[in-house]
């Protein structure tokens, strides 16, 4: 398969910023504990106020519930989640950040602050602010080619169902 001459420059450019910024080792910042990058992904896509179901997220992560439950029950161990039956429909549960849980994403961002800066610092003033803006659409269009393909496949299986 040939890459659209757009896509292989996202393929190209994309590793080179992660690579360069990415953080390497995630740890609570109060106790020091080292909390795997895949426990930090779970957290990143949960709310210390908004509720998020556990089926959702395991929609969301293309994970089964059953495995999502696992992952889950580890961070409720440490601290780092709530998980609550759904007081509207007591088979469904609702999983929050605790304070715990947001000290450690807010923390933790894949990306190390320092590096990021030290790489918007190579742009000047017009390049930086049009790679932001650039920045900005893609996260957008990622959000919402993720939406679609999230609400494809529950049809999928509401279909095969």
């Amino acid at each position: 398969m040939r890459l659209s001459d757009d896509v292989a420059r996202v393929f190209r450019d994309y590793p080179r910023i992660y690579f360069a910024c990415h953080r390497r080792h995630v740890r609570d910042p109060k106790s020091g504990v080292h909390v795997s990058a895949r426990q930090v992904g779970i957290m990143d896509h949960l709310d210390a106020e908004r509720p998020m179901m556990l089926s959702d997220l395991a929609d969301h992560l293309g994970v089964t519930p059953a495995t999502m439950s696992i992952a889950v029950g580890q961070l409720v161990q440490q601290g780092y989640v709530t998980r609550v039956l759904d007081p509207a429909d007591r088979r469904k549960v609702q999983l929050r950040l605790t304070n715990a849980g947001v000290r450690v994403c807010a923390a933790n961002s894949v990306l190390e602050p320092v590096l990021v800066e030290d790489m918007l610092e190579q742009l000047n003033d017009r390049d930086r602010r049009a790679a932001l803006h650039g920045l900005e659409l893609l996260g957008r269009a990622a959000v919402a080619a993720q939406q679609q393909r999230t609400r494809a496949a529950k049809r999928g299986r509401k279909a095969a169902s």
